[in-house]
C-alpha cells in the first residue's frame, strides 16, 4: 500500500517530520514484538534506512528507555495476562525496570494508540505497584521503622510501558490522549498484583533491590521535609523577612514585577542604580553558589547556604518539588513573574548561571516548567563611530556591524570594546543594553516536551550529566553537542 497526501486537502503540509514518523514506527514495532518495519527516507543526498525489529517487544522498549541510566536490576520485569471485561476480553502487557534516577517514566498505550496523559491503565499500574511492594516489604520486615512506602517512593526511578488491548475503549477526547474506561484500572491491578507478587517470590534479590530503593527514597523525602521545617523555624525559608541585599521593587503585582539575580556585588550595585524601581528588583549573589547536584540527599547543607537562602526568601514561594507537601515551591506564590539570571558574558559567568539553574531545577522546578525563568543577554561588544554606538551580542554581529560602518563611512574611525563583565558597564549602559524592556534581549528557559508534557526525565538527565560527578558522561555529552557550542572551557 502506498499513499501521498492530497495537497488540495492537506494544503499546509510542507514536509514530513523524520523524527515524528520514526518514533511512531519504532513504538509500533516495540508494541508488536517480532514485527519488522523498515523506514526509508529517500530525501536528500544521503538516504536513510532504519530497520525496526524488536523480538523482545516491550522488554526492549524499557531497556532502551533506561539505556542511559544505571539500573538496579538487570532483567526487565515482564507481565502479561487477560481478564474478561464488560465488552469482551481485555489483554494487558507491562514491562518494568527500576534505575537509580529520581524520576519515573511510564508510557501508556491502548490498542497501539499512545495515551500521552495516561489514564485508567496507568492508575491501575500505580495502585498495584504501591500495594505489591508494600505487601512484600512488610511481610519480610524490610521497611526499617517505616510504616509504609508512598506511591512516589515506590515509583522513584521506574521506567515502564503498559499496553492494553480493549474491544471498546473510551477516551477523554478525540485525540485519545487519556484512557477513561473505568474497568481497566481494576483489571490491571489484579494482573499486576498476581504476576508481580509471583515475580518477587521467585526473584527475591530483585524484590529486595526495589524495596531498598523505595526505602531510600522515603528517607530522603523525610530528611528533606525535616530540613525545610528546621530552617523554616529558624526563619531562613520564611518569616525572616526579605534578604537585606535585595533591592525590591515598588509594585506588588507579580504580573509586572521581575527580579534580576546578579553575579557579584559590583554588578549588583550598577543594576540597582540602573533598574526601573517600580517593577524591577535586584538581588546580588557573591561568588559561586553551591552545586546542589553534588549535595543530593543533603538538603540541610543546601538550605543553610547563604546564596540559596537569599533566593528562597526573595522569591517567597517555598522550596521543594513535592507538590503535595506543605511549604513546597508554588509558582502561584512567586513575588515576581520573571526571574532573570544576569551573569557576566564569560566562562565563569556561564558556570554561575548553570549553578543557579541547577538549584532552580532541583528545588523550584515549576518555576522553569511554568516559564518564569529567563537568561539576560548582555552585549559582548560596543562598536563606535563618532557619536554613534551600537551594541552587539556575538562575533557574527560584530563583523557585520564593522563592515556596515566601513561601507557607510570608509574614512571614519571605528572603535570596538569587548565587555566580559557586567561591572565594566556603567548603570546607564547596563539599562540601555540589558535591562530596558523595550530593547533588551532575553532567553526564556524551557524544557523540551515529551507527549505534550515537560520532559522531566530529560531535564534530570541533563543536570546530572552537566553538574554531577561522572566526568566520562560529561565529556561524551560535550563531544556530542560540540557543534552547537560557541565557547567552551574544558
Amino acid at each position: 500500500v502506498s499513499f501521498k497526501p492530497d495537497l488540495t486537502i492537506f494544503s499546509d503540509i510542507v514536509e514530513f517530520d523524520f523524527e515524528q514518523i520514526n518514533t511512531r514506527l519504532q513504538r509500533t514495532a516495540f508494541l508488536n514484538g517480532g514485527l519488522q518495519i523498515i523506514f526509508r527516507d529517500l530525501r536528500g543526498d544521503a538516504p536513510v534506512e532504519i530497520d525496526h525489529t524488536y523480538d523482545g517487544g516491550l522488554r526492549e522498549y524499557v531497556a532502551q528507555m533506561n539505556s542511559k541510566k544505571n539500573t538496579i536490576h538487570d532483567d526487565v520485569i515482564h507481565i502479561f495476562g487477560e481478564k474478561e471485561g464488560d465488552k469482551g476480553e481485555v489483554h494487558v502487557e507491562i514491562a518494568l525496570q527500576w534505575t537509580d534516577s529520581y524520576s519515573e517514566s511510564i508510557d501508556c498505550f491502548t490498542n497501539i494508540i499512545h495515551n500521552a496523559d495516561g489514564g485508567t491503565h496507568m492508575s491501575g499500574l500505580r495502585s498495584s505497584l504501591t500495594r505489591t511492594v508494600n505487601s512484600y516489604a512488610q511481610s519480610r520486615n524490610l521497611l526499617k521503622n517505616l510504616s509504609s512506602l508512598s506511591g512516589d517512593d515506590v515509583r522513584e526511578g521506574l521506567g515502564a510501558v503498559v499496553s492494553i488491548k480493549h474491544p471498546d475503549p473510551s477516551f477523554n477526547a478525540q485525540t485519545k490522549a487519556k484512557l477513561v474506561t473505568s474497568e481497566v484500572a481494576g483489571i490491571v491491578e489484579q494482573i499486576v498484583n498476581d504476576k508481580l507478587g509471583e515475580h518477587f517470590e521467585e526473584n527475591p534479590s530483585i524484590a529486595r533491590a526495589i524495596v531498598d530503593k523505595a526505602v531510600l527514597a522515603s528517607k530522603a523525602r523525610e530528611a528533606a521535609r525535616k530540613a525545610r521545617d528546621l530552617t523554616r523555624r529558624k526563619g531562613v525559608l520564611e518569616g525572616g523577612g526579605l534578604p537585606g541585599q535585595l533591592a525590591d521593587c515598588q509594585s506588588r503585582d507579580p504580573n509586572e514585577c521581575e527580579i534580576y539575580i546578579v553575579e557579584g556585588e559590583s554588578a549588583g550595585g550598577s543594576a540597582k542604580t540602573a533598574r526601573d524601581r517600580r517593577t524591577q528588583a535586584v538581588l546580588p549573589l557573591r561568588g559561586k553558589i553551591l552545586n546542589v547536584e553534588r549535595q543530593r540527599g543533603n538538603d540541610a547543607k543546601v538550605f543553610t547556604n547563604e546564596q540559596i537562602q537569599r533566593m528562597i526568601r526573595a522569591f517567597g514561594a517555598g522550596v521543594g518539588n513535592d507538590e503535595g507537601d506543605e511549604g513546597s515551591f508554588d509558582p502561584e506564590k512567586l513575588r515576581y513573574g520573571k526571574i532573570i539570571i544576569m551573569c557576566d558574558a564569560d566562562i565563569d559567568g556561564a558556570h554561575i548561571r548553570t549553578l543557579i539553574m541547577t538549584f532552580l531545577w532541583r528545588y523550584m522546578r515549576r518555576a522553569i516548567t511554568n516559564g518564569n525563568v529567563y537568561i539576560a543577554m548582555p552585549p559582548l561588544f560596543s562598536v563606535g563611530r563618532g557619536n554613534n554606538v551600537e551594541w552587539v551580542h556575538s562575533e557574527e554581529e560584530l563583523d557585520a556591524t564593522v563592515k556596515r560602518f566601513k561601507k557607510e563611512a570608509p574614512s571614519a574611525k571605528i572603535s570596538v570594546q569587548r565587555y566580559k563583565g557586567l561591572g565594566e558597564m556603567n548603570p546607564e549602559q547596563l539599562w540601555e543594553t540589558t535591562m530596558d524592556p523595550e530593547v533588551r534581549r532575553m532567553m526564556r528557559v524551557t524544557i523540551k516536551e515529551k507527549n505534550g508534557q515537560p520532559d522531566i526525565e530529560a531535564g534530570d538527565e541533563l543536570f546530572t550529566i552537566l553538574m554531577g560527578e561522572d566526568v566520562p558522561d560529561r565529556r561524551a555529552f560535550i563531544e556530542q553537542n560540540a557543534s552547537e557550542v560557541t565557547s567552551l572551557d574544558v
